[in-house]
């Protein structure tokens, strides 16, 4: 299948047909995967917050996951309204 690149702004795209898209069920994001003589595009399947534990377990070993607020906060000096 032959296509027309397209500009954007300084860079270039490519279109992809709506049929492509179904039956190769991409959505929003694709992976590029550049070759010697080619470039490989292939679809992208998230599940919403993957990989969340493996960053929040990062952040851990790292000693990045304490609180900003201090805790000690005396709520009983605040006015509710």
């Amino acid at each position: 299948m032959l296509t027309h690149l397209v500009s954007i702004g300084n860079s270039k795209g490519v279109r992809i047909p709506a049929t492509l898209l179904r039956q190769y069920n991409i959505k929003e994001e694709v992976e590029l995967l550049p070759g010697i003589d080619e470039i490989v595009l292939r679809p992208v399947s998230r599940k919403p917050r993957e990989g969340w534990d493996m960053a929040f377990a990062m952040l851990h070993e790292r000693g990045e996951d304490r609180l900003i607020l201090d805790d000690s906060l005396d709520l009983e000096e605040w006015e509710w309204s």
